[in-house]
């Protein structure tokens, strides 16, 4: 059983979460403030956190560094949760890192919806165990990444998009068809999540960045590195 923890100090809200979580067959753990959530993360290693932002004790910021800083749990996807709407905190919490964002109040469903296609897609290993493309290696097993075979840090979302863009290279790709793939969801609501994700990607591949291109009106592709 795959274990979820849930970082939230409004009781009621926490305990639907769980409730949820619970009847789609997830085991679920509980903190209320930041610094229970941290030590909860390190020691239990939950499969996935959903974490609230706005947290007595430590900050759900705060608390996603420490689980992205320590190598026991950097790997672990993370959903934030938050009471604000505005688009720049968002945007602030995927560029930090985060695998997917809901805006409070939301529907239990979504969120279970969310929690399954993250954790569905951190177990896919399809076909070959290794894949390499270029400059870059992708262990689907260890869901590890490396870069001109250097460890390289990416998120299994990182790690997913890469992945699905490289084993169809040259082909453009449609922004809702890689949102449908790889979150789970294809609306235009989320399309800056996808942008944010394309923004993060380049700036951890370095020069090999520009092997990912933008394609107006269409997407994303990746091409072959020049001989």
């Amino acid at each position: 059983m795959q274990k979820v923890l849930v970082v939230e100090d409004e009781v009621d809200i926490a305990d639907l979460i769980m409730f949820n979580l619970q009847r789609a067959g997830y085991e679920v753990l509980k903190a209320h403030d930041g610094i229970a959530g941290t030590e909860m993360a390190l020691t239990k290693r939950p499969d996935l956190v959903v974490l609230d932002l706005m947290l007595p004790g430590r900050d759900g910021y705060s608390v996603f560094r420490e689980i992205r800083r320590d190598s026991r749990t950097s790997n672990i996807p993370v959903i934030m949760l938050t009471a604000r709407a505005q688009t720049e905190d968002r945007i602030q919490g995927l560029e930090a890192g985060a695998d997917d964002y809901l805006t409070k109040p939301f529907s239990p469903k979504e969120l279970v919806l969310r929690v399954n296609a993250i954790l569905k897609r951190v177990d896919s290993s399809p076909g070959l165990v290794e894949y390499e493309f270029g400059p870059f290696r992708f262990d689907k097993n260890s869901v590890k990444f490396y870069l001109e075979n250097e460890p390289t840090d990416l998120t299994a979302t990182e790690f997913k998009l890469l992945l699905y863009l490289c084993e169809r290279s040259g082909k453009a790709q449609d922004r809702n068809e890689l949102l449908r793939v790889v979150w789970g969801y294809s609306d235009e609501v989320h399309s800056r999540t996808l942008d944010t994700h394309m923004k993060r990607l380049r700036q951890k591949l370095g020069d090999h960045g520009t092997l990912i291109e933008t394609v107006r009106g269409v997407g994303y592709q990746v091409v072959a590195p020049a001989p």
